[in-house]
């Protein structure tokens, strides 16, 4: 018959019921790491999903009114070299001016006109610009970050997430002024905030582009 000394089997069942607890509690900790983890990762598919989205629509917003937009330098260009008389009539042909009329629809509109020539017409009307304001959005980019999920993708990804947004701030920037010097009429400044902003509306599209490429690796 064997004997033990009092308290032997007491720390080896301590021992073990340690060994136990820490298990547990590690076991604990690496499942709410995997489950954080988990949350993380599906969290940026959403977020990613959700601006590639946002990227698509503001640039089929983009090229729509840019191709609208563009047609206004040219669209006064045009009117301007037309031979007026002292009251400021038109006197073209009618083919020239429905020519005129199909490439840019509703920037003249014809008040009246008279036949005083061979195929000539006098055309007494208004001119309109119509200036296209396009609703480029960034509430995906923004909910991403304020929640912090936008901290999860990759330096490079952030960079060119913010710069591309930052175009687009520019861009609707350069529209409202656009909006304000038609306004007031002043031709001249509208004509000038255009230029600048078909350049920055050209950066913004190749960027859109480019964005759209490569959001998927920011994952």
């Amino acid at each position: 018959m064997r004997f033990f000394k009092p308290g032997t089997m007491n720390w080896k069942y301590i021992i073990g019921e340690v060994l136990l607890i820490f298990i547990g509690i590690n076991l604990a900790i690496w499942f709410n790491d995997w489950n954080a983890s988990n949350k993380t990762m599906a969290n940026k598919k959403i977020a990613v999903t959700k601006i590639k989205e946002e990227i698509q629509n503001n640039l089929n917003e983009l090229q729509t009114s840019r191709n609208l937009n563009l047609k206004i330098p040219k669209a006064i260009s045009e009117y301007a070299g037309f031979p007026k008389n002292k009251e400021g009539d038109i006197e073209v042909s009618s083919k020239v001016m429905q020519s005129f009329q199909k490439e840019y629809p509703d920037f003249y509109v014809i008040l009246d006109s008279m036949p005083i020539g061979e195929d000539l017409v006098l055309y007494n009307g208004d001119t309109q610009i119509q200036l296209e304001l396009t609703a480029l959005t960034e509430i995906a980019w923004e909910t991403s970050r304020n929640m912090g999920i936008a901290n999860e993708f990759g330096y490079e990804c952030l960079y060119d997430l913010e710069n591309m947004y930052n175009i687009q701030r520019l861009v609707k920037k350069e529209l409202n002024k656009a909006a304000e010097a038609l306004q007031s009429e002043e031709i001249d400044r509208l004509l000038r905030v255009l230029g600048f902003l078909e350049q920055l509306e050209e950066q913004l599209e190749t960027d859109y582009k480019a964005m759209l490429a490569k959001i998927d690796f920011c994952l």
